[in-house]
């Protein structure tokens, strides 16, 4: 990011914000603190990497800012809406118009080519067909998908699969992309590939990015690192 770029990001107000974000889990007698009270800013455009080793709680984390969970304590605003005051209808609103979510399986409609997988979510939202198709063939088209349009996922390799994911998951242009091991799935050289496509149609569709990752060689290609330890950031 260019001193330019930083700038103006600073200058923007965080396109997600935590404060004294809770979580535990009660097993039997036993109560277990995941998140012990995080505090967190992603501004617009920013790609920031969510590091910390298996069972720190990043998943927790990226549950419960994408609105998938209750049962947290503490403030979650998401495009300056605060989910605290949303109702189901409020936070379904919020996940379909200001999020885009990528997971380390693809969890792609198998029944659906990778064209249809990537139209659906914006027929959803609301798109034509004739828009949704169009949007759809260039997000694949840039992550090199371009003759792979009216393939299932079960005749796409598990890097274009992933691909597919991505184009899904910024089809309806999201404020945050929220992605929880995106290439943890993949062989390393199929890895750097796809992470450095993804990271290049983030960056040109001007969405932010939270990335959970345990890979500090990935996260070093993003914006900023933050660290998860014992359930609060570093």
């Amino acid at each position: 990011m260019s001193e330019l770029d930083e700038r103006a990001v600073a200058a923007a107000g965080p396109v997600l914000q935590t404060r004294g974000l809770k979580r535990s889990f009660t097993q039997g007698e036993t109560t277990i603190h995941v998140l012990r009270g995080v505090d967190l800013d992603v501004r617009p455009g920013e790609i920031v990497a969510l590091l910390g080793p298996s069972g720190s709680g990043k998943s927790t984390l990226l549950q419960a800012v994408g609105l998938l969970e209750g049962g947290f304590q503490g403030s979650i605003t998401i495009a300056g809406k605060e989910a605290a005051l949303l109702d189901n209808v409020g936070r379904t609103e919020v996940r379909r118009n200001s999020l885009g979510f990528i997971y380390q399986f693809h969890h792609l409609l198998p029944d659906f080519n990778a064209l249809e997988n990537v139209v659906l979510p914006q027929m959803i939202h609301g798109a034509t067909r004739a828009d949704a198709d169009r949007r759809a063939e260039h997000l694949l088209a840039t992550l090199g998908l371009g003759q792979r349009f009216t393939h299932r996922p079960s005749q796409l390799s598990g890097g274009e699969q992933q691909r597919v994911a991505v184009a899904r998951a910024l089809a309806n242009r999201p404020a945050l992309v929220l992605a929880d091991e995106p290439t943890g799935n993949l062989d390393e050289a199929t890895a750097d590939k796809v992470f450095a496509e993804f990271l290049n149609l983030v960056r040109g569709e001007g969405s932010a990015a939270l990335i959970a990752t345990h890979n500090e060689r990935l996260a070093e290609r993003m914006d900023r690192v933050v660290r998860l330890h014992d359930g609060v950031l570093e």
